[in-house]
């Protein structure tokens, strides 16, 4: 017998609607066709995983990227004047 395969979409739909707990886990598991134990297990999952979301790591890493991003900025300003340079200095040489 095949393991039924879910997608993280799935699984972090049915995650929620037990977070919120406005149906009963036996009846989103009813509604969307897997066990019960599967959806507890998807919520203790989500809610492990939320303090994550929030945590200095998440802030560090977003902050390292902004410091990429204007570090790859700068240098292409760097080489367009670069550019720039050259191509005023090529007009500049005599032609033979």
């Amino acid at each position: 017998m095949q393991r039924k395969r879910y997608s993280a979409e799935l699984k972090v739909k049915i995650a929620l609607e037990a977070v919120k707990g406005l149906k009963t886990v036996n009846e989103i598991a009813g509604e969307h066709g897997v066990h019960p134990t599967q959806v507890t297990q998807w919520k203790k999952q989500v809610l492990e995983a939320l303090p994550e979301v929030f945590s200095r790591k998440s802030g560090t890493y977003h902050k390292s990227q902004d410091a990429l991003i204007s570090e790859l900025y700068q240098q292409i300003g760097q080489l367009k004047v670069e550019l720039d340079w050259l191509k005023k200095k090529s007009r500049a040489l005599p032609v033979r």
